[in-house]
C-alpha cells in the first residue's frame, strides 16, 4: 500500500464503522479511495468537504458513497488533510 492510499485507509479503518470501506482490504485500490458512511451524513460530508476545498469526493452514482481520488498530483499533505477532516467530521457528527 502506498502512504497516500495508507493514510486514508487507516482513518477508515481506526473509525469503528463510521466510515466503511466498499473493498475487502486486500483488493483496494491504490489510487481511488471508496468509502461510506450514514445516509443521513453522506450529502452533509460532501457538502462540508467542499467549504474545505476538497472536491470531487462523491462517489460513481452506481456505488454511492464517497471516492477519493488519489493520483500523482495528490499530496501526501492533501491526504492527511482529508484524513484529519473525515476525523473531525466523525467526532461532529458520531
Amino acid at each position: 500500500m502506498n502512504k497516500k492510499a495508507g493514510i486514508l485507509y487507516d482513518t477508515i479503518d481506526q473509525s469503528g464503522g463510521f466510515y466503511q470501506g466498499h473493498a475487502r482490504a486486500d483488493s483496494r485500490s491504490h489510487m481511488n479511495v471508496t468509502f461510506t458512511l450514514r445516509d443521513d451524513a453522506l450529502s452533509s460530508f460532501v457538502e462540508k468537504a467542499k467549504q474545505e476545498q476538497m472536491v470531487g469526493l462523491a462517489g460513481h452514482r452506481s456505488v454511492g458513497g464517497c471516492r477519493a481520488s488519489i493520483y500523482n498530483a495528490v499530496s501526501i499533505e492533501d491526504c492527511q488533510k482529508l484524513a484529519d477532516f473525515m476525523k473531525k467530521f466523525q467526532q461532529e457528527n458520531e
